[in-house]
């Protein structure tokens, strides 16, 4: 897709000729619907839309739009977002010691299956730096200890507005983020391995070949104040046997997570994901 496009996500209490409303909304400024899903959540009475139409004949300027669609989506009594294809997010990867999530994204984002820039990467330690100033990446290390950890919280959040970043994806970043953080700066995405619950703390990978699992998995979310509990955006899973050793279990592990997690950013960026409660609707 070469034209500029514009997004709309939005919820609503479900009622007949929704579609039909949207529709005509695009259609009266003279805009091409290019893609549209739909999907009706009967259990909390919801409507959920992704729409997306083409600006180039549309006939009201990107600074227009949210006021005229205001007074529709307030009759509604919908949440929304609208997102605009020029718009190129910027993200920030936090890591600690493990690189396979970070090189992946890294990769990932040069041949431009991720499309957004990645001017930055917070650790809180130095052992990853050497790949930062491969790729002409800044670093900024932020060591973080119980006494510390919300003097550094704050320069973290004063490190992400220098850079103006909009998301932050934790790619096997080994500390928690504090609720207050969160309040502040809402849009991160988390992946680990979906041994949880029943494989909490360390060791997770050796302590399920002691149990002898079948299948081991990988899940991506947004990241909430409730440890590991936020909306789940992606996972997958893998079969291991008898005849894998615990570095297998942990190889196949870290290959889920590379592609749970760059999916996950990826339609967070394509604005695919919309939330609504503890739960996701992903328009993939």
């Amino acid at each position: 897709m070469t034209s500029a496009t514009a997004t709309l996500l939005i919820s609503c209490p479900d009622r007949k000729g929704l579609v039909a409303l949207l529709a005509n909304f695009i259609a009266s400024h003279n805009g091409n619907i290019i893609h549209a899903d739909h999907h009706t959540d009967f259990t909390a009475g919801l409507f959920l839309s992704r729409l997306e139409w083409q600006l180039d004949d549309f006939d009201l300027k990107t600074e227009e739009i949210t006021p005229a669609f205001s007074e529709l989506a307030k009759d509604l009594q919908a949440n929304w977002q609208l997102h605009f294809s020029s718009k190129v997010r910027r993200i920030a990867i936090w890591v600690s010691r493990q690189d396979h999530c970070l090189l992946d994204l890294i990769w990932r984002q040069r041949s431009q299956e991720i499309w957004g820039e990645i001017p930055l990467i917070i650790s809180n330690h130095e052992k990853l730096k050497p790949i930062a100033a491969q790729y002409g990446i800044d670093f900024e290390y932020i060591p973080i200890t119980k006494e510390n950890k919300a003097i550094q919280e704050a320069r973290q959040l004063e490190v992400l507005k220098t850079y103006n970043i909009d998301l932050v994806v934790l790619a096997k970043y080994m500390q928690i983020l504090s609720q207050d953080f969160m309040i502040k700066f809402p849009n991160v995405i988390n992946i680990h391995h979906s041994f949880l619950p029943a494989f909490v703390g360390a060791n997770p990978y050796e302590r399920a070949y002691e149990r002898g699992v079948k299948i081991i998995g990988a899940t991506a979310h947004y990241v909430t104040p409730d440890l590991d509990a936020g909306p789940i955006i992606e996972q997958d899973v893998v079969r291991v046997s008898h005849r894998d050793a615990v570095s297998d279990l942990v190889r196949k592990g870290k290959d889920l997570e590379r592609v749970v997690l760059a999916r996950a950013v990826r339609y967070h960026l394509q604005n695919r994901v919309l939330v609504y409660g503890n739960r996701t609707v992903v328009f993939a």
